[in-house]
């Protein structure tokens, strides 16, 4: 079967993305590492120590560059519908983050240790119908919260990919509830076309406005 006109454009637009050349060339399992670079980096993110939980982390790539920015401490816990090979100091749950049975294995290994920073990469498999895909997208993002506000520490911080369309105003304006600071992030790896950006939610309030 050959392949459609879009995904031709894809793969010619993704191998001369000057970031995925960088990603091979360091040795990073995917270029979406960058865009969490920028984030952290801006905001000084992350600390010795912490315990950083990384949900939709297939291939790896933000959980490499944590655990690599962190050193040997803390812990990172990864999860993720599709597998991935093993990283050092990473503990990889393998499960749909949609299913009962999964969070419960992910808090247990918590063992109710509070969470520092929750990051958020998670996308569904898209349709391409917009009104589907962003109801899926949404979904994701509200479990995302939810596990947030259970698990995050207070005034810890909650970093989340989102898509930018019905729904997208109001899971915001949640945020700002539940968190003393709420900025929207475009980061320079993430492409332009896409309508994804990224909400950085700081200082987990003890209770939500």
């Amino acid at each position: 079967m050959s392949r459609s006109k879009s995904s031709q454009r894809w793969l010619r637009e993704h191998f001369a993305d000057p970031y995925v050349k960088k990603a091979q060339a360091e040795g990073l399992r995917s270029r979406a590492a960058y865009k969490l670079e920028e984030l952290i980096e801006r905001d000084r993110l992350l600390k010795p120590g912490m315990v950083v939980v990384d949900l939709g982390a297939a291939p790896g790539g933000w959980s490499q560059y944590v655990r690599q920015a962190m050193g040997d401490g803390g812990r990172v816990l990864a999860l993720d519908i599709l597998d991935m090979p093993p990283l050092a100091g990473v503990e990889f749950l393998h499960g749909d983050f949609r299913e009962d049975a999964v969070l419960s294995e992910l808090e247990a290994r918590l063992d109710g240790q509070r969470v520092d920073l929750v990051l958020s990469d998670m996308a569904p498999n898209m349709s391409g119908v917009d009104v589907v895909d962003q109801a899926r997208a949404m979904h994701l993002a509200e479990l995302a919260m939810e596990f947030a506000d259970h698990h995050l520490r207070t005034g810890g911080t909650f970093l989340i990919k989102l898509f930018q369309g019905v729904g997208f105003d109001e899971y915001v304006r949640q945020l700002r509830q539940r968190y003393e600071k709420v900025a929207i992030r475009k980061p320079a790896a993430s492409r332009k076309r896409s309508p994804e950006v990224y909400a950085l939610a700081q200082g987990k309030r003890a209770q939500p406005r």
